[in-house]
């Protein structure tokens, strides 16, 4: 792996685990095994634009997998298994892992490149829900509507999720999300 690759998987963990601001250079030096050199070779807008492009990786990373669940499993299954994937990170991580684009998103103040590239990546992934729940027979209008309400909520619950130490939140939303993808369908 380069050494750009590194620095780039080393800051999405750390992210998902610190936040923007709690993820410091040294610490992203240290674990990617990479010489602040090449930081800056790679990334000459330092921490900033590592940020950014740690968040297009996460987010085509997180996109890709919502199109390969909706392909394999439909809209609800996809639904459910984006849902329990997101609740096996939260819990065998002690909910520390939380999602890497709402850390972007919220790091605006010290990365707003990357708090941009955040929503166009919410953006891109409602397009890709949208685009499987019309595949599945929802008109534009409720397909667009549906994923902007599966996005929020999910991100969402992953927030209560962190903050209450407590699966039930995407629980709720994911039999909330189920339950309205089925109305839409019949």
């Amino acid at each position: 792996m380069s050494a750009r690759d590194r620095l780039v998987v080393t800051a999405i963990d750390l992210i998902r685990r610190q936040g923007v601001s709690g993820t410091g250079l040294s610490q992203l030096l240290e674990r990617s095994g990479t010489a602040r050199r090449s930081l800056y070779l790679n990334f000459p807008g330092g921490k900033a634009e590592l940020v950014a492009d740690a968040t297009v990786a996460a987010g085509n990373m997180l996109g890709d997998g919502i199109d390969r669940l909706i392909g394999e499993k439909g809209p609800v299954g996809a639904v459910r298994a984006f849902v329990e994937m997101w609740i096996s990170n939260l819990t065998s991580s002690d909910f520390e892992v939380g999602c890497p684009i709402m850390a972007a998103a919220l790091g605006r103040s010290e990365a707003p490149a990357a708090a941009d590239t955040a929503g166009e990546v919410f953006l891109d992934w409602e397009r890709r829900i949208a685009a499987g729940l019309e595949l599945a027979g929802l008109s534009a209008d409720d397909a667009a509507r549906q994923a902007t309400l599966t996005v929020a909520a999910v991100e969402g619950a992953i927030v209560m999720a962190q903050a209450t130490k407590s699966d039930v939140p995407l629980r709720r939303v994911e039999a909330a999300l189920v339950e309205s993808v089925e109305q839409y369908l019949s």
